[in-house]
């Protein structure tokens, strides 16, 4: 295959990811703290001997979009939402995970839970206790958990040591090499966030991926027939 095919064939690649991406980013625009992502290009630009200069494009890289989501009120006593660049941490089986989904409820085992069932972690990392029997659980915004009027807990605020690190895992979990307490956050008891994917934007973007696609296709297309013309041509 010459240098052309190839690198068209890379461009192919890239936004095949970018297709998925979107796809997924539209299939989750009403769920709760979901964050779209993006695709990222990098072009590589590289001299060749006789035949001058050619770029190759390359879509492997990923981002996050950090965007604040809106929040819808509840009342729910264990929703709960970050205003600002911060995160909740939860235990999984394959370890501890961010995410802003703050949909919480008390586990059997009388700690605080998302729908998955797993642990909500506090300032220091331990699953946060569910208060029972209390009349009234409060939560303030920076965290602090009360029963009653006493304080039992805080729930725990962090955030990647470098952003870019965020990483989907799956559904609203997200991965990252490190993190640490977040520097700015609060929390709002009795609401959700929102998705802060724009499924017009999306969809549009899906619009525009698809028929750069396209175009990739049929310059292959032509290619691989001007080839075997040329061959059938030298043939004869």
């Amino acid at each position: 295959m010459e240098t052309a095919g190839y690198t068209t064939l890379a461009r192919q690649s890239g936004l095949m990811r970018e297709l998925q991406i979107v796809a997924n980013n539209i299939a989750n625009a009403s769920t709760s703290g979901f964050r779209r992502e993006a695709m990222v290009f990098s072009e590589h630009v590289s001299r060749l001997p006789g035949e001058g200069s050619v770029s190759m494009a390359y879509g492997t890289g990923r981002v996050v979009d950090r965007a604040q989501g809106g929040l819808v009120q509840t009342g729910g006593t264990f929703d709960l939402a970050i205003q600002g660049d911060a995160f909740f941490l939860v235990a999984t089986p394959e370890g501890e995970r961010l995410t802003r989904s703050g949909a919480f409820t008390p586990s059997p085992d009388g700690v605080l839970v998302n729908a998955d069932g797993y642990a909500l972690l506090d300032a220091g990392a331990a699953p946060v206790p569910a208060p029972v029997g209390a009349t009234t659980v409060s939560i303030s915004s920076d965290g602090t958990l009360s029963a009653d009027g006493q304080p039992v807990a805080a729930v725990g605020l962090w955030q990647p040591v470098e952003p870019a690190d965020l990483r989907y895992q799956s559904g609203t979990l997200l991965q990252a090499d490190e993190w640490e307490p977040a520097e700015n956050g609060t929390i709002l008891q009795g609401h959700l966030e929102d998705s802060n994917v724009n499924p017009l934007t999306e969809i549009s973007r899906m619009i525009e991926v698809q028929r750069a696609y396209e175009m990739g296709q049929q310059f292959l297309q032509s290619e691989d027939q001007r080839q075997k013309s040329v061959l059938q041509t030298l043939g004869k």
